[in-house]
């Protein structure tokens, strides 16, 4: 089993059969004694997760990765937040229930990647700061409310770590996102690009986000990748209006067989030093991997591929990220939600500020 680091687990074990802990009030600190937030050598203080050495994953009310909830930003560094709507979709629906989805599987979740050796609760003060208050009967009034959410997330300095919910959500997101940082480089990993302008009369759903957001000038259009798309089109070539704009696609028949690591090294250096959001659509994955999608697609990306490209954005002035579609009433075993949850954990893991042992 991976072990907590000395300091973390000790402090643990301490707090786990402490005297105060057994008279506590809080029902946080009746059920949880083992985690309350830390204080480091530094002197900062940083909230860690229940371990399951201390607490069964099958206690307490789902959070993200076990971790506090707090209901602001407030003080944080970085904060997962749902989006709990599917009334973007064009197929099949369910993506409303993913941020749930995803809490629950994120149970299996430890301290620290062992592959990277990043320690984010030594590096970042994280929460999860709950779901976006979203209006099911009326999609345009949900993106407001979303924006309006977010402006208040990146005010504080926080990074989002998002969990969907549609890809609809992209949108608002990025209108807040751009409102703080100006024009952002995108790393958008997909099966389809999202950039439709109008269907069924509509031109705000889950094909279109990317098309909004060029309309509206949030992206720097040559900072902007797209990787792993794929799938039957509309026209000839779907991805045309995309590269007109000056983004760099990645058809998923360039990533078939290899490693995506000298990929992510090309768009390191395209992406630079300015501010980067990272869209990840579970539906970039092959459906053998993620079945549990609304607008499955084959020969996807493994989900090692998936991680290459999250450990990729090591380094990059990432201002917030979101993993969407994760549809659970058509995923049998739970694998889609639970890999949605270790992909949000990797990209906890490359945030600016990360401490790698």
């Amino acid at each position: 089993m991976f072990r907590l680091r000395g300091n973390l687990r000790r402090a643990a074990f301490a707090d786990f059969f402490s005297p105060a802990n057994q008279t506590a009030v809080s029902l946080r600190a009746r059920q949880f004694p083992d985690k309350q937030p830390k204080r480091q050598s530094s002197g900062k203080r940083f909230n860690v997760p229940h371990s399951a050495e201390f607490v069964a994953r099958v206690s307490g009310i789902p959070t993200m990765a076990r971790l506090p909830y707090q209901d602001s930003a407030d003080g944080l560094d970085a904060a997962f937040i749902g989006v709990p709507i599917d009334t973007g979709t064009s197929n099949r629906p369910g993506a409303r229930f993913g941020p749930r989805q995803i809490r629950v599987e994120s149970a299996l979740l430890r301290a620290y990647n062992s592959g990277t050796r990043a320690a984010p609760y030594e590096s970042v003060m994280v929460a999860d700061i709950g779901d976006v208050n979203v209006n099911l009967y009326d999609l345009k009034e949900t993106c407001k409310r979303i924006t309006e959410a977010y402006r208040k997330i990146v005010a504080t300095g926080c990074i989002p770590l998002t969990m969907g919910g549609d890809h609809t959500i992209t949108y608002p997101i990025l209108q807040a996102v751009a409102e703080k940082h100006g024009p952002v480089g995108l790393i958008h990993v997909d099966a389809h690009a999202d950039t439709s302008d109008v269907a069924l009369g509509e031109k705000i759903w889950h094909g279109t986000p990317f098309r909004r957001c060029v309309d509206e000038g949030l992206l720097d259009c040559k900072r902007v990748v797209q990787i792993g798309l794929r799938g039957s089109g509309y026209s000839a070539d779907s991805y045309e209006w995309s590269r007109a704009q000056g983004f760099r696609v990645v058809q998923v028949e360039e990533c078939w067989f290899k490693s995506l690591a000298p990929l992510m090294a090309e768009v390191r250096a395209q992406m630079g030093s300015g501010p980067v959001y990272l869209s990840f659509d579970i539906d970039a994955l092959d459906p053998g991997f993620a079945p549990g999608t609304g607008t499955p697609e084959i020969a996807g990306l493994t989900p090692i591929q998936g991680v290459e490209i999250i450990r990729g954005c090591r380094g990059l002035n990432l201002v917030g990220c979101d993993l969407v579609e994760v549809a659970p009433a058509y995923d049998t075993t739970g694998n889609t939600a639970l890999t949605g949850a270790n992909l949000l954990f990797e990209m906890l893991c490359v945030l600016p500020k990360m401490k790698y042992y």
